[in-house]
């Protein structure tokens, strides 16, 4: 099966089109570096010829609203306009979970997130393309620890709200991306989160007590998750979610192991 992964050289594609070729596929990774640029349409109807399945990873560069909705907007336009009319049979979009809470304002402007509201765009695109598609939501990954605190840092303090988050390995997002390519077209959406849940205070804690960082973290009603305002359960998935088999203590060990 000839797989196409746009986005294929970033952390998720570069082990989605690893995983993929393990197991007898041709998978190929589409990005501007091999002359692919889902922007300007270069190089798609090259890539797409003889594609069963396309996966798209890529993700906008800048999270303010105009920039990512524009991304969002020309990058699915272009792409899905050529998967048709290459006859590609399902497309595959990595999102994340609680983009449609987050998208949508209730009555605090705060709780809304307009890169959400660009993502949101996204799964409308694919949804309306008339193409077979799986969109995968996804929780946070645990890669992204040190970043989020990093948001929440005043001198040496880490503020974050006391919201749940159900992070999960780069690694366990991959293998639930390259499932869904592989596995026919459920025409929905799939949650797939890790093995635990943590407050977001606990899990930023531990990660970066894993790193002998010296920041305090505090839990802080009015801080925000990369300046949203989240409730208890934004950031973890609803229902029954897919759930990754690597644990976060697991995962810390073996990065320390790599000296990383």
């Amino acid at each position: 099966m000839k797989i196409v992964v746009v986005g294929g050289t970033g952390l998720i594609g570069s082990k989605v089109v690893a995983k993929l070729g393990e197991h007898g596929h041709e998978a190929v990774a589409a990005s501007p570096a091999s002359g692919v640029n889902t922007l300007t349409g270069e190089g798609l109807e090259q890539v797409l010829k003889g594609a069963d399945v396309v996966i798209d990873v890529s993700n906008s560069p800048s999270f303010e609203e105009a920039a990512a909705t524009e991304f969002f907007e020309t990058s699915n336009t272009n792409l899905l306009a050529a998967e048709k009319e290459a006859g590609v049979g399902h497309h595959v979009a990595l999102s994340v979970v609680g983009t449609d809470r987050l998208a949508k304002a209730d009555n605090d402007p705060k709780s809304t997130s307009g890169y959400f509201r660009a993502k949101l765009l996204q799964e409308n695109l694919i949804q309306q393309s008339g193409i077979p598609y799986s969109i995968v939501h996804a929780t946070q990954f645990y890669e992204f620890a040190a970043a989020i605190a990093d948001t929440g840092t005043e001198g040496d303090t880490v503020r974050m709200p006391g919201a749940l988050i159900q992070p999960m390995a780069a690694e366990d997002v991959a293998k639930a991306v390259g499932r869904a390519a592989v596995a026919p077209a459920t025409n929905g959406i799939t949650e797939v989160g890790g093995p635990e849940q943590y407050e977001l205070d606990e899990f930023i804690r531990i990660a970066l007590a894993s790193r002998k960082d010296a920041r305090t973290v505090v839990q802080d009603p009015n801080a925000t998750y990369f300046g949203i305002a989240v409730s208890e359960r934004s950031l973890v998935p609803e229902g029954d979610a897919l759930l990754g088999d690597v644990h976060f203590g697991d995962w810390l060990a073996a990065q320390a192991a790599e000296g990383k």
